[in-house]
């Protein structure tokens, strides 16, 4: 067990449970312990799938807001959006699949962590979104560059500029999850489905997870780096400091577009 995270691993299938209420928010504490759980994941020979799933309301409701206060200089930002970037792309590229169960809300940084799963089975009631722009900054963790990816550019473009989420149907019906299904069927219908997976030979699954991540073009990786960059600039805005301040304050932000 770590702080944040719970580790149970179970007929082949590792079952990773985010334990950090009340809202399951993506803290860097977080990041390490789920970059130290892939580390254990690695290195038992064992575990053929793993599930993410988020303990209580939320799968994760966002990136802690109130810790990017702490930061001072546009290259922290930046600094910690590669961090975060970084290890997305370490789970993107994983030799083991892994499946998200996405309950409640997946936000922010939390759709960008579901984003960077292989899979994703969502309930009906879940609502997915980067909703970053309703507080003056931008998605840092790829959002801008993977959710297009499933969604295609034109509802990327809507959803990222008006911050709406969409309900797991929605986000069904636009390619973001492989299943909706009712809240009480998300654990037994990922179960199944990770149960699927490690009934196949180990070594075809982990050529399999070796080849489909050829299919994302160059531009992908030069995409993530301007995000980063540009989340580091936005974040030294006076709209991003109101934005972030409002949030706190739970209050509507008087954005001055400087």
């Amino acid at each position: 067990m770590t702080n944040t995270l719970f580790l149970e691993a179970n007929h082949s299938i590792a079952y990773v449970t985010i334990q950090s209420p009340p809202a399951n928010a993506l803290s860097s504490i977080l990041l390490k312990d789920l970059e130290a759980v892939l580390n254990k994941i690695e290195g038992d020979s064992s575990i053929k799938a793993i599930v993410l799933k988020g303990e209580g309301k939320f799968f994760s409701a966002g990136a802690d807001i109130k810790e990017f206060t702490a930061l001072q200089q546009a290259s922290d930002y930046e600094s910690m959006a590669k961090r975060g970037q970084d290890l997305f792309a370490r789970m993107e590229t994983f030799h083991i699949p892994i499946i998200a169960a996405i309950h409640g809300a997946a936000l922010g940084g939390g759709l960008e962590l579901a984003m960077a799963c292989h899979m994703r089975i969502i309930t009906k009631e879940a609502k997915l979104g980067l909703p970053e722009i309703t507080l003056g900054i931008i998605p840092g963790f790829a959002g801008t560059q993977r959710l297009p990816h499933f969604v295609g550019s034109a509802k990327a473009y809507e959803m990222i500029l008006t911050g709406e989420p969409i309900n797991g149907e929605e986000a069904y019906s636009y390619g973001l999850a492989n299943k909706v299904v009712e809240e009480d069927a998300l654990e037994e219908e990922v179960k199944q489905l990770a149960e699927k997976i490690v009934s196949k030979s180990k070594l075809t699954i982990q050529q399999i997870m070796r080849l489909i991540p050829y299919a994302k073009t160059s531009l992908f990786a030069e995409g993530v780096s301007e995000e980063a960059k540009a989340f580091g600039e936005i974040f030294g805005s006076e709209d991003a400091k109101e934005g972030v301040q409002a949030f706190i304050e739970k209050r509507k932000p008087n954005f001055q577009d400087n």
